[in-house]
């Protein structure tokens, strides 16, 4: 697809005009378009996905009218911001973002990063070792991909099998996509608004994530049963869905000015993600 197919930038035109692209033919300026590698590789779309064993997907790099997605109040309140920015920017419209796995959509996000403001990302850190704050750059192309750890039941499936330690259960699980994040996030905010403390975020990922325990398929059964599996039973779901799932590691190296120790640290993906200079 060419850059001059792809690209939407248009002078305000009515729509049953023939649409120009403005930056392209009046200011010689071509929207560049890049490959984003996706870390699942299409393998847990159905084939009717527009990704489905896919290993790239292309995107058009930011522009000023993409900011405005990432300002406007009613798509933050709504939790939809970063949806519609995927939307807008990917190239191929019939992609639901929203179906995307968190992974995928983490890898097209910082590649959006990385095509809007640079691959440098400042950003404040707690140190492990010393607990105090400092400000740390790092590079965001050197952020290693984590492809699929393990093949799921069947290829275009989103469903895995693992064994409990504890309980001997065989529970099927999927990894969370766009759509359960945001469920996730709106539940959270609501629970928030009632004066009620948000500090059950382990058990409601796992929520989402279990499809079945044994062949226990009603989700009421299944949220009691997450609420109370054995600890050990727990941490081994988490550490199973950490160490498999796709994505892109947002993990890196700092070293504190406080207490001179080099330490491994989590990116956040705060303000400053999308705005170097907030």
């Amino acid at each position: 697809m060419s850059t001059r197919d792809s690209n939407e930038i248009f002078g305000g035109m009515p729509s049953n005009m023939p649409k120009r692209n403005v930056m392209e033919e009046d200011f010689g300026y071509e929207v560049p378009i890049e490959s984003v590698p996706i870390p699942s590789q299409g393998i847990c779309y159905p084939e009717a996905s527009p990704i489905s064993m896919q290993k790239t997907v292309d995107i058009r790099a930011m522009t000023a009218k993409d900011e405005d997605i990432l300002t406007s109040r009613a798509l933050i309140k709504k939790g939809t911001v970063i949806s519609h920015l995927l939307h807008n920017c990917l190239i191929d419209k019939r992609i639901d973002v929203d179906e995307l796995l968190i992974g995928d959509r983490n890898a097209i996000m910082t590649a959006l990063r990385v095509t809007g403001y640079g691959s440098d990302y400042t950003v404040k850190v707690t140190c492990p070792s010393c607990n105090e704050q400092s400000d740390q750059e790092f590079d965001l192309t050197s952020l290693p991909i984590k492809r699929l750890g393990k093949p799921p039941i069947a290829d275009g499936s989103n469903l895995f099998e693992v064994e409990l330690p504890i309980t001997k259960k065989t529970v099927r699980l999927r990894f969370l996509t766009g759509r359960d994040e945001r469920d996730i996030t709106v539940a959270e905010e609501r629970r928030k608004k009632q004066g009620v403390k948000a500090d059950n975020l382990i058990t409601q990922r796992l929520k989402y994530a279990i499809q079945a325990v044994g062949n226990v398929e009603d989700k009421t059964k299944i949220g009691m049963f997450v609420t109370n599996m054995p600890a050990r039973d727990s941490l081994f779901l988490r550490r199973w869905l950490d160490e498999n799932e796709p994505g892109i590691d947002m993990k890196s190296w700092m070293e504190c000015p406080h207490c001179d120790e080099h330490s491994e640290v989590a990116l956040p993906m705060g303000a400053s993600f999308f705005w170097p200079d907030a």
